[in-house]
């Protein structure tokens, strides 16, 4: 017997942006028409029912108000946005209040873009990992302490709880939630429908940021991200790096686990992923020469460390990416 639709509910707020409902809305509902019936049954809810005036001005209708009990809870609720403003507006509080009274017996949630804030401040993501725009990560983190804020990739699971980097990136989680559910074929089907150049995992950065928390933050993380930097060509143990910006290796370790959510390796592979994007988009080296100089290895590295991390080859990255050479 095929299994019932999953009831899946957008919570959408007053101004937001309509990409981040039309996106992930048109994802489960493309689902549907491939597989031939309902297996996702989506609504729309919010504080401004029965309609929703979206930040350039669309009106959404057809908006249900936000029940004020709730006897079957639906299987997903989607935060599609929320104000990042310190203090919320006032057209947006309800849904703090909503979430803190039911999200804890939801079975997923999930926030795209600063839908994130929302969750936040209805205690929701409290000693989870969570991600959300680029432009606010800064925010979110300085807000929310209890929040482990990460620039991981495109979107962040922890537990039940899923969030989303900006705009297009509530497509990329909603394939993610498509393959949880019903397999890797059927969400490969839909953003082939879709036309989208490639399907991102939740590991690939932000491409509208290469801005990483190394560059940001205090002095020590940037005398930590400089000499990196300056040497992934090289060979880069934690005794190198500790001995170069006066830390024991333990506390390199501690520093690196606290401040960045990631081991010394990680952040040297990172940095080095982040310049090897940078050469693949700005020059025409050959990839030899990339690995050569970020220090990833051999090809065969460097073409592991893209499709994982990015979800493409080094090769298609540049095609999609790459600026025009004079």
């Amino acid at each position: 017997m095929p299994s019932p639709a999953k009831n899946v509910w957008f919570l959408v707020l007053p101004r937001t942006p309509m990409i981040n409902l039309a996106g992930p809305w048109e994802v489960l509902g493309h689902a549907n028409d491939l597989i031939g019936r309902e297996i996702y049954r989506l609504q729309v809810l919010g504080p401004s029912a029965p309609a929703n005036r979206t930040r350039f001005e669309l009106c959404l209708t057809d908006v249900r108000p936000l029940p004020n009990r709730l006897n079957d809870p639906p299987d997903t609720v989607i935060v599609v946005g929320a104000s990042p403003a310190d203090p919320m507006p006032e057209d947006h509080a309800p849904i703090v209040l909503w979430l803190h009274r039911h999200g804890p017996r939801m079975k997923r949630l999930v926030s795209v873009c600063t839908g994130s804030f929302a969750l936040a401040a209805a205690g929701l993501l409290d000693g989870r990992k969570a991600t959300t725009h680029w432009l606010y990560l800064d925010t979110l983190r300085g807000r929310f302490p209890k929040v482990r804020v990460v620039d991981e990739g495109v979107y962040v699971r922890d537990r039940g709880v899923w969030t989303s980097a900006g705009v297009t990136a509530g497509i990329d989680l909603a394939l993610a939630l498509v393959e949880e559910d019903h397999g890797h074929e059927l969400a490969m089907r839909v953003a082939k429908l879709m036309v989208l150049f490639l399907r991102r995992s939740g590991h690939q950065a932000q491409f509208g940021s290469n801005a990483a928390p190394a560059d940001q933050g205090s002095s020590a993380l940037r005398k930590i991200s400089a000499f990196v930097q300056a040497h992934l060509a090289e060979l880069l143990s934690v005794e190198r790096i500790a001995a170069q910006v006066g830390m024991s290796t333990r506390t390199l370790s501690r520093w690196c686990r606290k401040h960045l959510d990631e081991s010394p390796a990680e952040l040297v592979r990172r940095l080095r992923l982040a310049e090897a994007r940078r050469l693949l988009e700005g020059t025409d080296l050959p990839l030899k020469d990339v690995t050569a100089q970020t220090g990833l290895g051999d090809q065969s590295t460097l073409w592991r460390a893209f499709v994982n991390d990015l979800g493409v080859t080094p090769a298609e990255y540049r095609q999609r990416f790459a600026r025009k050479l004079s």
